[in-house]
């Protein structure tokens, strides 16, 4: 159990602290996923590959990427000149390679160590697929040796095939079919893999397939961990869903006391409109 746990720890990236996706491999020798590292060089204000379009070794090659796909964050006044005297792009006025070639560097979570990705940035990382297939067996194997049983089987319990996330419970073939009849409002339920922790089932993004963890202010929509990083939300106002949520639930809460405060006067005034149409019939 120790040994798997040590493993495991391996096996996280420095950035996302979750099971690698896509990794790619640094010149430092250590690991990042591809979405974590887009998102790094965008905080820093560098060129950054398409996440969305699956790195293959090389990472990405001039020939797969879209040249739209190369898009800069929009750099804060102060560190434009500083941008401007390394290299960083074309501007008009200046040739290109009239300065010396702009070199990315990449901050390492792992060393802490600055790390030359050279012009091309991402697109000159390799994807380390031996790591990615490790992560993947290291999942079936832990899927393997910790075994869900159906929590509603009578002694001997048989394995779980399914689970349910509105009962959050885990059952056999035939304990899902006998708890969720044909014909009731349980039939609805929609079968998921069999866990011992189930977590409320999440909003998904509907391009992505991820689930939403942000909240666009300036679209008025959630958005997914790859929606962040895309040409469309660049310079918007993104906050966790959290965040908008809780900033909500205040404003909704504000209006709602409004409301019932002034409920008493509006009753009165409809009273007093009632009284005054009798009065006019009589």
């Amino acid at each position: 159990q120790t040994s798997m746990k040590n493993m495991e720890r391996e096996l996280v990236c420095p950035v996302c602290k979750e099971m690698y996706k896509q990794p790619l491999a640094l010149p430092c020798t250590h690991n990042v996923c591809h979405v974590c590292a887009s998102e790094v060089l965008l905080q820093h204000g560098h060129l950054y590959c398409d996440p969305t379009s699956e790195p293959t070794s090389p990472a990405a090659t001039p020939s797969t990427r879209s040249p739209r796909l190369g898009r800069r964050a929009v750099p804060k006044p102060d560190r434009l000149d500083r941008l401007l005297k390394s290299g960083f792009g074309t501007y008009p006025g200046r040739k290109r390679g009239a300065v010396h070639p702009q070199t990315i560097s990449f901050p390492c979570p792992a060393c802490q160590r600055d790390v030359d990705l050279g012009e091309r940035g991402l697109g000159s990382l390799f994807r380390n697929l031996t790591l990615e297939r490790v992560v993947e067996r290291y999942r079936q194997t832990i899927n393997i040796s910790a075994a869900i049983m159906c929590q509603f089987c009578k002694p001997p319990q048989l394995e779980a095939t399914k689970g349910c996330t509105e009962c959050k419970s885990s059952f056999c073939n035939e304990c899902f079919k006998l708890y969720h009849p044909w014909g009731t409002q349980k039939a609805q339920h929609e079968p998921t893999p069999p866990t011992l922790t189930f977590r409320p089932k999440g909003l998904m993004c509907p391009e992505h397939k991820e689930e939403v963890t942000h909240y666009c202010k300036t679209c008025q929509r959630l958005v997914c961990q790859l929606c962040r990083v895309r040409r469309t939300h660049t310079s918007h106002k993104i906050t966790p869903v959290l965040s908008a949520y809780q900033a909500l639930r205040e404003k909704l809460t504000k209006s709602l006391a409004y409301i019932l405060s002034s409920q008493d006067t509006v009753q009165t005034q409809i009273a007093e409109l009632e009284e005054t149409v009798k009065h006019t019939e009589v």
